[in-house]
């Protein structure tokens, strides 16, 4: 009996050690005297072949891996620095332990070359503004070698532009120059505007005479309104143009011909 008990004991001992715990962001790939099993174990309690069997767990987590500032020349040849942000995780816990030594290393270094890839094929309006369009094409780039790793690409986005301090000044002046560009034309429209309501304003004042009067009383209103000393009297055109003629016309009266002189006979000698 006691050497039954013992070798029961042993081999409970022997199972224990196989005994092994997956986390639920964990899923365990099994290698059986050095061939993988295709079988992934699940999260919790998995049991394994002591000595036998040999257990890799593989983190199924979306990983957050930031690639490093990338350098280049933009297609309209301007000196950019570039980096961005990479998010993934692994599907396929078999392809990404067996088919690529490190793949975390590895999709790091296919984000590098492909953002240096895509930077040349931009131009640098596009890496301001439309960033959009080169996410999906960093996206595609990456995901043909990710499959293969059994790698799933969530999303890859650029995070910041670096550009040259005299690029920088330029741009600022582009800007200026533009918003100055924009606030003449704003100016020059708002007077043409204001030209054309201050004609047809005319055209109706020219059919109703008494119109001018109303506006002028209006004026006077509007000044006495405020609490000033001054006060503004409506004084007609037509009235200076009147006294202008007629003080043309008494300058022409008085500066008529002058009245003949007698010429004086000569005086005889004494």
């Amino acid at each position: 009996m006691a050497i039954v008990v013992l070798v029961v004991v042993l081999a409970l001992l022997w199972l224990i050690t196989g005994v092994r715990v997956v986390q639920q962001y964990e899923r365990g790939v099994v290698f059986r005297l050095g061939r993988v099993r295709e079988q992934v174990r699940q999260p919790g309690l998995t049991l394994l072949v002591p000595v036998v069997d040999r257990m890799r767990k593989v983190n199924v987590q979306v990983v957050t891996m930031p690639v490093p500032a990338q350098e280049g020349i933009t297609k309209d040849n301007v000196s950019v620095s570039v980096d961005a942000v990479l998010y993934f995780r692994v599907v396929e816990p078999v392809k990404a332990t067996v088919d690529v030594q490190n793949y975390s290393f590895a999709m790091l270094q296919v984000a590098q070359t492909s953002l240096r890839s895509i930077i040349g094929k931009s131009e640098l309006d596009d890496l301001l503004s439309g960033r959009e369009n080169l996410h999906q094409g960093l996206e595609v780039m990456l995901e043909s070698p990710a499959t293969g790793w059994g790698v799933h690409i969530d999303r890859v986005e650029i995070k910041d532009v670096s550009l040259p301090d005299s690029m920088k000044r330029s741009m600022a002046r582009q800007a200026e120059a533009d918003r100055e560009r924009r606030a003449r034309i704003i100016t020059a429209d708002g007077e043409f505007q204001a030209a054309a309501k201050l004609a047809e304003a005319a055209v109706t004042m020219s059919e109703t005479p008494a119109a001018m009067q109303l506006r002028l009383l209006q004026t006077v209103v509007e000044v006495a309104a405020e609490k000033n000393s001054t006060l503004v009297l409506p004084f007609p055109v037509e009235l200076l143009r009147f006294f202008e003629a007629s003080a043309a016309r008494a300058a022409e009266a008085g500066s008529g011909p002058a009245p003949a002189v007698p010429a004086q006979a000569p005086s005889d000698a004494g």
